[in-house]
């Protein structure tokens, strides 16, 4: 018997943002960009994080898909889901954990271990699709678990270009399936990985 798809997860970094975490006209566009690309989609629900850059993003792609829930979840907020041990990560991560301490570190766990309880699995009877609307750090951390990598790995997805799609497919009696990954051809080339001129970075 073929497993069938119950649940689509679209999973976006927001628009490009300024020093104070809110969308930059760049941002508003590559956003309204976005709402193109998933207004024929068949999109059942938005969700963002609670984070203005985030809210905001969800605000204009909204504007293409008339009648579309959107609703914040905080499971959705930039947060690091996992601190490896020193003998786990790379030398060039080490210094990014400085000053991590482990109630910081537990707390981040917690929130990543809810972000995969509600989003990460099957949602039911009727197949959904449902947009997130978060941070590089979350869609790392659900790439991560549907490919059942170890923690670690997270810190080797969190490239995400501001208003990249990845898309991760979850079905009953099935793995998860990511369809993939920070996918921009609805952006023009100006708009493509906009926050990191300079090189790629964590």
């Amino acid at each position: 018997m073929t497993a069938v798809a119950s649940r689509m997860l679209s999973l976006v970094r927001h628009g490009f943002a300024d020093a104070f975490g809110e969308l930059t006209d760049d941002g508003r566009r590559q956003s309204r960009l976005l709402g193109e690309r998933f207004a024929d989609a068949g999109v059942d629900a938005i969700w963002h994080s609670p984070l203005p850059r985030a809210a905001a993003s969800a605000e204009e792609i909204a504007t293409h898909l008339p009648g579309v829930p959107v609703a914040a979840a905080v499971e959705l907020i930039d947060h690091v889901p996992y601190v490896p041990r020193t003998q786990e990560m790379p030398p060039s991560w080490a210094g990014f954990f400085d000053g991590y301490d482990d109630t910081e570190a537990s707390a981040g766990r917690r929130l990543a271990d809810a972000l995969v309880e509600r989003f990460a699995r099957p949602a039911g009877p009727a197949p959904v699709h449902e947009v997130l609307i978060t941070h590089a750090y979350p869609i790392a951390w659900l790439l991560r678990h549907a490919l059942a990598a170890p923690p670690v790995a997270w810190l080797g997805l969190t490239s995400s270009a501001n208003a990249g799609v990845s898309v991760i497919v979850y079905a009953d009696g099935a793995p998860a399936t990511v369809l993939m990954v920070n996918e921009l051809s609805h952006l023009p080339p100006a708009l493509r990985w906009t926050g990191f001129r300079g090189g790629v970075r964590p």
